[in-house]
C-alpha cells in the first residue's frame, strides 16, 4: 500500500483503490496520484481483505475516506463484496466499480447492492476525459456532505406496526441516519426501559441528542432530527408546493434565476421518483441512478442556489389576496408569495379488496417501502402493478427476496412498462410475472399471512402464503384541497393553459385581459407542473422539464404584473 503524506486539513482524507492485478493497481494509483496526490492520500491495495484492513486502520486513526475504487473481478472477495463491507466502515465514501467490457451487465445487475455512485470501464484512457471529471464530481458531492461521526437516531417499534414502518420510511427518505430496534428483542427492551416508555406506546424515537419521542407525528419528528419545518420569511417570489422531480426542478431554476424561492414538502423530497430503486431511462445517467441519489443531488442543488426547503408541512389551501397568493398550512399558519407552482404529484391508488386496508403497514405497503427490503430476505414477495414503478421495485426486491411475483391485471407488460425494464425482468430468474391476475383478499391477524389471487382469464382462485405485498397501481392526484380554487378534471388533475374550458375567445371565468400561459391554472399566478397536471406525461424527465418551464412562465407573469 502507498499513502503519500500531505499537509492541511485534507492530509488525512484518502482515496483508496483496490485491484488484484498489480499492473492495473499501480496504473490506477499513478493516475490518481498525478491529479490528486497533493490534496489527498492515495491508498493502494491488491485484495479486498487488504483494503478492508487498511480502512479499519484509518478508521481507528480518525482518517477520512472520500472515494473507494474497486475492481469487479477479484479472487476470494469481489469488488461488490468489498464495497458492501466497506460501507459499514465508511458509509459516506463515494463508491466506484472498475469493470472490463465483459463485466458490464453483471456490474449493472449489482448496482443496487452497494448503492453504487459510478462504474468505470477499463481502460479509462485518457484519464483527463474518462476518469478525472467523474472523480471531481464525486469529490465535490462528498465535500458537500457531512462526514463527521454520525450520531444515530434510534427507533424502537413493533415489526408489524404501521406507524413504526411510517417513521422508518420518513427518516430513510429524508436521509436521517437511524438504527432500528424491534421492541420484542433484548436491545429494544433495554432502550424502552432506559427511556421510561412502555411497549404499549410505540414507536419510540430517541434522537441523536437523547430526546425521547413517544409516538411522534411527522412534524414533531422532523423538528427534532434537524429538518427545517418553518418558513424563514413571510413573503416570497415563488412558493413551490411538492418536492418531487417537478417541484425540485422548479426550486432549482427559480432560485438559480434570482427568485426568492421556498419549496414545501409534506413528507420527503423526491416524491414517487425518490422511492424508485433504479431509474435507467433518465437523460444523462446511462448507468442508471436511484431515486434517492437523484433526489439528493437535486435537493443539494436547490439549496446551493439559495432555495429554502421545508418538510413535514401540509398545505390545505391557497387564497388570492390581490396580487399576493396566500398558502395556508394545516396548523392555520400562512406564507405569502407573488406566485405559486403546484407540483404535488400523485399517490398510488389503494386496493379495495377485503382485508387489505386493515393490514396496511403490516405487510401491505403502497410504494416501495425501501426500509422493509432487508426484512424480505428469504421470503416470497408479491408486487401489484404493471408500470415502471412496479418493475423497478421487482428488480430491486429480487436481490433480497426468495421470489418476487409481479401481479399484472393486463394481458402483458408491453402496454404499460418500458422495453428495457421488461427485458431486465425476463433475465432475472426469481421474478415471476403473472398476467391477468389480481389480489381479491388479504388474510392475517397481526400482519399479512396469506393472499387470495384470481386469474381473470379462467376465474380460478388461489390462496398463497405471503407476508409482503407492495402495491403500485394507478395515479391519484393529491388535489382535493384545491377544490373550488382551481379547475380540475373529473379525475382530480389540475387543468392549465390551452386545456382550460373556453367561453368564447377566453377561458371560462378567466379574470385577466391576457390569455393564460401554458402551465397556468384558472387562477393567474398559480401554475402547475408534473404529474398533478391534466394530460401530463407521468415521467421523471418531463416533470423536471415542466418545473423549469413553469419558472420561465413565472418570470413572464411577474414582468407583466
Amino acid at each position: 500500500m502507498t499513502a503519500p503524506a500531505t499537509s492541511g486539513i485534507e492530509a488525512r482524507t484518502a482515496i483508496l483503490t483496490v485491484d488484484d492485478d498489480p499492473g492495473v493497481s499501480r496504473a490506477v494509483a499513478r493516475d490518481l496520484r498525478r491529479q490528486y496526490g497533493e490534496r489527498y492520500r492515495i491508498v493502494r491495495a491488491e485484495s479486498g481483505q487488504q483494503a478492508l484492513d487498511a480502512l479499519r486502520e484509518m478508521k481507528l486513526r480518525g482518517d477520512l475516506v472520500a472515494i473507494l475504487l474497486a475492481d469487479y473481478r477479484m479472487p476470494l472477495m469481489s469488488g461488490i463484496e468489498f464495497l458492501e463491507a466497506a460501507m459499514d466502515i465508511y458509509p459516506t465514501a463515494r463508491r466506484i466499480l472498475l469493470t472490463a467490457y465483459a463485466d458490464t451487465n453483471a456490474a449493472i445487475e449489482a448496482i443496487n447492492v452497494v448503492d453504487l455512485d459510478y462504474y468505470l470501464l477499463k481502460p479509462w484512457d485518457p484519464p483527463e476525459e474518462k476518469l478525472y471529471p467523474i472523480l471531481d464530481d464525486l469529490l465535490e458531492s462528498w465535500h458537500a456532505s457531512d462526514h463527521r461521526a454520525v450520531a444515530e437516531t434510534k427507533v424502537v417499534g413493533h415489526r408489524w406496526s404501521a406507524r413504526s414502518s411510517d417513521v422508518r420510511e420518513f427518516l430513510a427518505r429524508n436521509q436521517v441516519p437511524y438504527r432500528w430496534y424491534p421492541s420484542d428483542e433484548s436491545e429494544g427492551q433495554r432502550l424502552l426501559s432506559a427511556a421510561g416508555a412502555t411497549e404499549f406506546a410505540l414507536p419510540v424515537v430517541i434522537t441523536a441528542a437523547g430526546k425521547v419521542l413517544v409516538e411522534p407525528n411527522d412534524a414533531e419528528l422532523a423538528g427534532y432530527v434537524g429538518l427545517d419545518t418553518k418558513p424563514a420569511e413571510q413573503f416570497y417570489d415563488l412558493v413551490v408546493i411538492g418536492g418531487g422531480p417537478a417541484g425540485l426542478g422548479a426550486a432549482v431554476y427559480g432560485a438559480s434565476e434570482g427568485l426568492r424561492t421556498i419549496l414545501i414538502e409534506r413528507t420527503a423530497a423526491g416524491g414517487q421518483a425518490g422511492q424508485s430503486s433504479r431509474i435507467e431511462n433518465y437523460l444523462g445517467f446511462p448507468d442508471g441512478v436511484s431515486g434517492a441519489q437523484l433526489t439528493d443531488r437535486a435537493r443539494r442543488q436547490a439549496l446551493k442556489f439559495g432555495a429554502e426547503l421545508i418538510t413535514a408541512r401540509e398545505v390545505v389551501g391557497i387564497e388570492a389576496n390581490g396580487s399576493a397568493r396566500t398558502v395556508r398550512f394545516a396548523d392555520d399558519s400562512t406564507v405569502d408569495a407573488h406566485t405559486v407552482i403546484l407540483a404535488t404529484g400523485v399517490s398510488y391508488r389503494q386496493l379495495t379488496s377485503p382485508g387489505l386496508n386493515e393490514l396496511t403497514g403490516r405487510g401491505v405497503y403502497y410504494g416501495s417501502a425501501m426500509s422493509e427490503a432487508a426484512n424480505c430476505a428469504g421470503h416470497d414477495v408479491y408486487i401489484v402493478g404493471g408500470a415502471n414503478s412496479a418493475g423497478q421495485a421487482a428488480v430491486y426486491f429480487a436481490r433480497h427476496a426468495k421470489t418476487v411475483t409481479l401481479l399484472v391485471r393486463g394481458k402483458s407488460l408491453e402496454s404499460s412498462m418500458s422495453y428495457y425494464l421488461i427485458q431486465q425482468i425476463a433475465g432475472i430468474e426469481n421474478i415471476i410475472v403473472r398476467t391477468c391476475s389480481e389480489v381479491i383478499a388479504g388474510h392475517g391477524d397481526e400482519h399479512l399471512e396469506r393472499l387470495t389471487l384470481r386469474d381473470n382469464d379462467s376465474g380460478a382462485e388461489e390462496i398463497v402464503d405471503a407476508q409482503w405485498l407492495f402495491v403500485f397501481i394507478g395515479a391519484a392526484p393529491r388535489t382535493e384541497w384545491l377544490d373550488g380554487f382551481v379547475l380540475r378534471d373529473d379525475h382530480g388533475f389540475v387543468i392549465s393553459g390551452p386545456d382550460l374550458p373556453m367561453d368564447g375567445a377566453r377561458p371560462r371565468g378567466w379574470p385577466a385581459e391576457r390569455a393564460p400561459y401554458h402551465l397556468e391554472t384558472s387562477v393567474p399566478g398559480v401554475f402547475v407542473a408534473g404529474d398533478a397536471r391534466a394530460e401530463s406525461a407521468k415521467r421523471v424527465a418531463s416533470a423536471v422539464g415542466e418545473g423549469a418551464m413553469a419558472v420561465m412562465l413565472v418570470h413572464r407573469y411577474l414582468e407583466k404584473s
